[in-house]
């Protein structure tokens, strides 16, 4: 049985979601989302952490958040998109349990954040920007690192809980 259970993706791909009704399940398990802990101990956004200081500040906070929590069994924890590019954070979440990379359907992510203008992709258009471009270009770049999680559960055209059986299924729960 594996001891903890670890999400990557991209933005918008449901690690938040899959995250969260894996913890209702698994009720002997924490769930730690590392851009809500961020967030929490620096008492801002990761937008406002991003526009104040820069996007390697927040990297490097990232890094340190993905180190502090990556300590002990039981836990389910998501990263922001951008995490699993640092090596050090890649072999750290390797290391700690079973990483998922939860794929989706470039069309499926884009359509997920322009409904949310909490997402940075969101505010592309205001700067006269293709936000579609953007996310593809994302993925592009993050893809063949996203391929070395241990497991690559294609979401595109799953529901919910069909992911979260797949997850249970592949730790044996």
């Amino acid at each position: 049985m594996t001891k903890n259970i670890v999400l990557v993706g991209m933005p918008a791909s449901g690690k938040s979601t899959i995250g969260l009704e894996l913890s209702q399940i698994l009720k002997n398990y924490t769930l730690i989302d590392t851009d809500s802990v961020i967030e929490k101990t620096q008492g801002m956004t990761i937008n406002e952490i991003f526009e104040k200081y820069s996007e390697d500040y927040f990297r490097k906070l990232e890094h340190d958040t993905i180190k502090m929590v990556c300590v002990g069994n039981n836990k389910i924890i998501s990263v922001g998109g951008g995490a699993f590019e640092n090596p050090d954070n890649r072999a750290t979440l390797l290391n700690f349990g079973t990483v998922f990379y939860l794929k989706s359907d470039l069309d499926i992510l884009y359509y997920r954040i322009s409904k949310d203008s909490s997402r940075p992709l969101f505010r592309a258009k205001e700067l006269n920007l293709n936000p579609k471009k953007i996310l593809e270009d994302l993925m592009l770049k993050r893809e063949e690192n996203f391929k070395k999680a241990h497991r690559t559960i294609d979401t595109s055209n799953l529901d919910i809980d069909k992911i979260v059986r797949l997850i249970l299924d592949e730790t044996n729960h």
